[in-house]
């Protein structure tokens, strides 16, 4: 059978509501086209982010109701840390209320002014997170990354030769770890090759140079190397994704993506050292080591939404469904990042828009015009929230886990190709008010 199905049945449903387009016209106004701004109630098609959207299975619901909300010793904690330790093979594993969370505890420690931490590709959190202790995010992303368009099985991979060249030039001193994000995001969601991840390993070992995985996607990017990568076709995702973990130091993850949940996380390490530094900061900003700043029934939640998340078919789908709707806007000659990527199909703004120059926002411009036609939101990855880092100016189409179906695609599908057909006529924007940090989240533009 070609159809691709949903491996599961709807138990609960939620209702949408359709706006009119004056409405979204004053809903942008209000929000200052920003789709941040934009009450969720007036999102027909939400696609701003697969990070926390998801809905959670029968058993993750009934698993909220074991939930033990001890403040010391929770249950719950064990059996989230039982799961975990089995995934991962990592000795420590700290609970936080989500994964950036994890991400400035890690950089808190490990990280002081004049370092750098190099990466595939930084995520805004990642960076933001980094740069705050006084360090330098540097990215590493393969040269063939560069072309939106090229076709590479493994896109996401970090540059080795250039890892090599950086460690050379600034001494292994300057760098306290390096990261690894899987799938990598800001590169168009693309996945990194076990050889890739073996090879930095080396790199990193040779140099006395801890390694950390961005674990978000880590389910994802195992099936990627499932179907992709030679020698892994008989190997089950879990399989992967324990030597994935095992070519590590430790991870960072964000329990919002690849376990299913609305909020929750976890920083995972084996050096004994760090993890004391690290539990002693948690407690001073998250909650006890046991709890980490999560109720309970968030723990035990994350806990099969860990085990869920490598069943086959549900793998199966979700990789096919996201490649739907990248191949059939693709197809009618919507520049996408190819091959379509695992949790998000990113357009090249940049490409589909010319006439919009870099400092005009094509990104946003496209976010705002697919917001004003048919009330879908998307976020813009680009100069708006990487500044002069940003290596391309694209629209993320991130799709949240067993939430919408096909036939939301093929509205998101038709939505896409009847902007595209008029794109002549979207025009660009200027910032008029922004913060210091992560900017995207609240600055307010007007349009040109």
């Amino acid at each position: 059978m070609r159809t691709i199905i949903e491996p599961f049945r709807i138990k609960s449903v939620e209702p949408l509501r359709h706006s009119t387009a004056a409405e979204r016209e004053q809903y942008l106004e209000q929000a200052g086209y920003n789709l941040f701004g934009i009450e969720a109630r007036h999102i027909l098609i939400d696609l701003l982010t697969d990070s926390g959207t998801s809905a959670m299975s029968t058993e993750q619901w009934a698993a909220v109701m074991r939930g033990d909300e001890s403040y010391a010793g929770s249950e719950s904690f064990f059996r989230l840390k039982r799961v975990a330790d089995e995934l991962t093979g990592f000795r420590h594993m700290i609970p936080t209320h989500q994964g950036r969370a994890a991400e400035r505890i890690l950089f808190t420690v490990m990280c002081k002014p004049g370092n750098i931490v190099p990466n595939n590709t930084h995520f805004d959190t990642t960076r933001a997170n980094i740069e705050f202790t006084g360090a330098r995010a540097v990215d590493l992303p393969i040269p063939e990354a560069a072309d939106t368009q090229a076709r590479l099985d493994f896109k996401g991979n970090l540059d080795v030769a250039a890892l090599e060249s950086l460690i050379a030039v600034e001494g292994p001193g300057k760098i306290p770890l390096v990261i690894v994000t899987v799938t990598n995001n800001s590169g168009g969601g693309q996945p990194v090759s076990m050889a890739n991840l073996e090879a930095v390993q080396r790199v990193c070992a040779r140099h006395g140079i801890p390694l950390y995985l961005d674990a978000c996607r880590f389910a994802e990017n195992a099936w990627f190397i499932h179907e992709r990568e030679a020698g892994y076709g008989s190997w089950s995702p879990k399989q992967i994704a324990q030597k994935m973990f095992s070519l590590a130091d430790g991870c960072t993850f964000s329990a919002k993506k690849d376990a299913f949940a609305n909020i929750g996380g976890f920083l995972s390490t084996n050096d004994d050292r760090l993890a004391q530094q690290e539990t002693n900061l948690l407690i001073l900003t998250e909650g006890f080591p046991t709890y980490g700043g999560l109720a309970g029934r968030d723990l035990d939640a994350i806990a099969v939404g860990l085990e869920e998340v490598l069943d086959p078919d549900y793998l199966r789908y979700r990789i096919a469904s996201t490649g739907y709707l990248g191949r059939h806007i693709a197809d009618h000659g919507v520049p996408i990042v190819e091959p379509p990527g695992g949790h998000a199909i990113y357009i090249d703004a940049a490409r589909m828009l010319p006439h919009i120059p870099p400092p005009q926002f094509p990104g946003q411009a496209l976010a705002v015009e697919l917001y004003r036609h048919a009330g879908i939101r998307s976020v813009e990855i680009g100069s708006v929230m990487f500044g002069e880092a940003a290596r391309h100016e694209l629209l993320r189409l991130a799709i949240p886990r067993r939430v919408y179906t096909q036939s939301h695609i093929d509205y998101v599908v038709e939505a896409i190709l009847e902007v595209n057909a008029r794109k002549q006529e979207i025009r660009g924007l200027e910032i008029v008010e922004e913060p210091p940090f992560l900017r995207h989240f609240s600055a307010r533009f007007r349009q040109l």
